[in-house]
């Protein structure tokens, strides 16, 4: 596969990783990844954009070759932020975003902000948690949503890196979780999203004390607000076999003024891995039109 083009950029005191695909001089799209997730893992979709587009992903912070932050905090807005930092440093004015899962909320939430500057958007399951999921959390008291949060903070601030022996069993590890994908997906995912450690193991590369949601993260009202000033077309994937709740089937979709929804058959939530040929197929109708 094409080695795209590695460079760094500044946000918030952190050098965060990106790497480029296609002519500078064409059209831009930025993805972004999901949490866990890292930037090569867009590959295949950089590769079948960059005939006509020029492609640029990143690694969040706290994962890939980013820095990561001491406290293992990651509110959602501090992605958001970076994502604008990269805009700047990329002197960006109109250009199209996709973006999967956490990445998916991420470039909502930019594009809310920003709507003058979005020609397309296109979320692989990124409108965060179901009503039901929402309902089951607003049932709880604040002190007890704030104690659970202590508590997995405390668990997660535990977490040391999974050390495996060599890129080999970080693929056996990727295989067994996602059996369903390709060979050579599963080869190059393992093989991009594995970094070396000094004493010669592999481990996955991101923060391993990830932590949960935070308690500063803006209300989901706000969130609501920012996707009602979403000017530009908006394209919504989901898998039909993902934990992901189905917009058009919830009501969310609602909360959009200008959004379709695909479902995919037999896709669970990386759906742009598991039905990749129809994925690229619809995303290219979404962005190119």
């Amino acid at each position: 596969m094409t080695q795209p083009e590695e460079f760094t950029f500044p946000s918030q005191r952190l050098t965060l990783s990106g790497c480029a695909w296609g002519d500078p001089a064409k059209p831009l799209v930025i993805l972004v990844h999901g949490a866990l997730d890292q930037k090569r893992s867009w590959d295949w979709t950089a590769k079948a954009l960059s005939d006509r587009y020029r492609v640029v992903a990143f690694d969040l912070r706290g994962h890939g070759r980013s820095d990561w932050v001491s406290d293992g905090d990651y509110g959602v807005m501090d992605h958001v932020y970076d994502l604008a930092s990269l805009v700047d440093h990329l002197k960006a004015e109109r250009f199209r975003l996709v973006g999967h899962s956490l990445g998916g909320n991420i470039v909502l939430r930019y594009a809310g902000l920003f709507s003058d500057r979005i020609i397309k958007l296109a979320a692989i399951e990124g409108l965060g948690p179901s009503p039901k999921m929402l309902a089951e959390r607003n049932a709880l008291s604040v002190q007890e949503r704030l104690r659970a949060w202590i508590d997995d903070r405390r668990v997660k601030s535990e977490r040391a890196p999974r050390k495996m022996k060599n890129v080999e069993e970080a693929l056996s590890r990727m295989t067994k979780a996602h059996g369903q994908l390709r060979a050579d997906q599963l080869a190059h995912l393992a093989q991009t999203g594995a970094k070396h450690n000094a004493d010669g193991t592999v481990s996955w590369a991101y923060y391993p004390a990830m932590l949960g949601r935070s308690p500063s993260v803006i209300p989901h009202d706000d969130f609501r607000t920012l996707l009602g000033a979403i000017e530009c077309p908006v394209w919504l994937a989901y898998g039909e076999k993902s934990w992901a709740s189905n917009p058009e089937k919830d009501g969310r979709l609602a909360y959009l003024n200008n959004a379709t929804v695909k479902e995919y058959q037999g896709a669970g939530h990386w759906l742009h891995h598991d039905s990749f040929d129809d994925f690229i197929e619809d995303v290219s109708v979404h962005l190119d039109g």
